[in-house]
């Protein structure tokens, strides 16, 4: 059976890549970006004033010029006005507007009086010297720089670069359509009668809740009962609409688990059954002809998202061209205890150690159907197969669930 990083590492060169679209600026937030943003010009574009006062020549105040005479105003947003030729020429100047040609220093008004035209320096400031209260033009970045490199998921950080830059509409990666389909007869929807030997829908909603906080909005929920007719039919649909299939249950060995043999029937290629871990051992995962992934999850609610965030959410990343980063580790501040020869998804706590080290309390649930047992807690660490016992100070992996 296959450990964890053999079947997602199968997954991620199964994954077929996004297409690429144009997206406007506006709607571009948690897209990928897929061509990277470039400085169209230097940044900043000017010599830009960086404190409310009077530009002025430093060579004026190495000679001892002590009292200058105010030629003008320069705010922020008008064309740059020349200083004069006189030592003793100075213009005011606010914040953000570009310095006057012929200054190079900025006195900040703190450090001056003013009687009408005439500004004089207080006595008991030190002088500043060239380029002082001044942000140079290019300081920052210069022209045809990449800001931001293809891979990035945007955030409001990404898309202020790129309208300073005048990319009013970015290369993103196309959103995938995604059905998650919940299967089995005894699931009821959330508003309907619930029986005795019947149990409320919640799979789906957790999973697509999941994937829109993710940043995939195109999210169906489907049901299937166990019917093969139904199986036949809905599969066939999904498969042929939807970029990507996640299904929950139906992937065990019991006698109404329909779904691997009715999936092989439509094609859909088989690229493992199984993975030894705990939760999620009978996790599928199989490409029809056209390339669409499809993810069978457990139908435990604790398995499937578990597998959704260990393997479904990373290949929706790779598959987008999101630059993959380093995996966090954290460190478990007591020993854990799991016999069985498999990997152990373990849900945990974080917190900060003495050292401000990032430690993961376990917080395992009563069962893998234990949903609830998930609250208050941050994510999971996984802990390979082959130990029995992992003291305090292990180290592991995270997979954090937002």
């Amino acid at each position: 059976m296959l450990t964890p990083a053999e079947a997602e590492k199968l997954i991620l060169e199964n994954m077929a890549p996004l297409h690429r679209e144009d997206c406007p600026i506006a709607s571009a937030q948690r897209r990928i970006l897929r061509a990277e943003i470039r400085a169209d010009r230097d940044l900043p574009p000017f010599d830009r004033v960086t404190m409310d006062g009077y530009a002025l020549r430093s060579a004026a105040l190495a000679a001892g010029v002590a009292s200058f005479r105010v030629e003008g105003v320069q705010a922020a947003g008008m064309r740059a006005f020349k200083l004069g030729p006189k030592p003793d020429a100075c213009l005011e100047v606010m914040t953000g507007a570009v310095l006057p040609e012929g200054a190079d220093v900025v006195v900040p008004y703190e450090d001056t009086t003013r009687e009408g035209l005439q500004m004089t320096l207080k006595a008991d400031v030190a002088r500043p010297g060239a380029g002082s209260a001044v942000h140079p033009r290019g300081s920052d970045h210069r022209a045809g720089e990449v800001l931001v490199p293809a891979g990035t998921r945007l955030t409001g950080r990404e898309i202020a670069v790129a309208a300073a830059c005048g990319y009013g509409t970015l290369v993103v990666s196309q959103t995938p359509k995604i059905a998650v389909v919940a299967t089995g007869d005894e699931l009821v929807e959330v508003e309907s009668p619930v029986g005795p030997h019947q149990i409320r829908r919640s799979n789906d909603h957790a999973l697509r809740a999941a994937l829109l906080m993710a940043g995939y909005p195109n999210v169906a929920r489907f049901h299937l009962r166990d019917v093969r007719h139904e199986i036949e039919y809905l599969l066939w649909h999904v498969i042929a609409e939807y970029d990507v299939v996640v299904i929950t249950g139906g992937v065990s060995k019991g006698k109404f688990d329909h779904l691997p043999a009715e999936l092989d029937r439509q094609g859909v290629r088989k690229i493992f059954h199984g993975v030894a871990q705990r939760p999620g051992k009978p996790f599928w995962f199989g490409v029809t002809q056209r390339s669409t992934p499809v993810f069978a999850l457990p139908g435990n609610p604790v398995s499937a998202y578990t597998c959704l965030h260990r393997y479904v959410l990373p290949a929706l990343e790779h598959a987008g061209g999101l630059t993959p980063a380093a995996r966090r580790t954290v460190t478990l501040p007591q020993p854990v205890t799991f016999k069985p020869p498999l990997a152990y998804l373990l849900p945990v706590r974080l917190s900060s150690g003495p050292h401000g080290e990032l430690r993961a309390a376990p917080a395992p649930g009563n069962t893998s159907g234990d949903f609830a047992g998930l609250l208050g807690t941050d994510g999971f660490v996984e802990l390979p197969a082959g130990p029995k016992e992992f003291p305090a100070g292990t180290v592991a992996a995270f997979w954090p669930w937002e």
